[in-house]
């Protein structure tokens, strides 16, 4: 597979402590930034495009990979948690606010 895309996001839940949720925000702002029309002018469908996602949070655990892998729209997709992002603590309140890095890697098989 060779990679021909990456695109990166950054994504928050900033009330909630939700790291499934920051995440998700954090691929939906990469996607943002991308439109791959290369694959149907050469005639490749989208199904033989693998995407990587990889989520940095500071609870990586606590992200529901499987619920991100079904939720995007295109290729046959993986996410995976790492450590990484940031939680930032409200000194007033004590509430923290969660944000997310993506990584949002697509491939496709070498094209002669």
């Amino acid at each position: 597979m060779q990679r021909f895309i990456i695109e990166m996001g950054m994504g928050n839940d900033l009330h909630g402590q939700d790291y499934t949720k920051a995440a998700a925000r954090a691929i939906e702002d990469a996607l943002r930034h991308s439109s791959i029309p290369m694959l149907a002018s050469l005639g490749i469908d989208h199904t033989q495009m693998e995407v990587r996602v990889t989520i940095g949070v500071q609870q990586p655990d606590a992200v529901d990979c499987a619920a991100l892998s079904a939720s995007l729209p295109r290729g046959r997709a993986t996410v995976t948690a790492t450590h990484g992002g940031l939680d930032i603590t409200n000194p007033d309140s004590g509430e923290v606010s969660v944000i997310a890095q993506a990584a949002v890697e697509a491939f496709l098989p070498a094209q002669s």
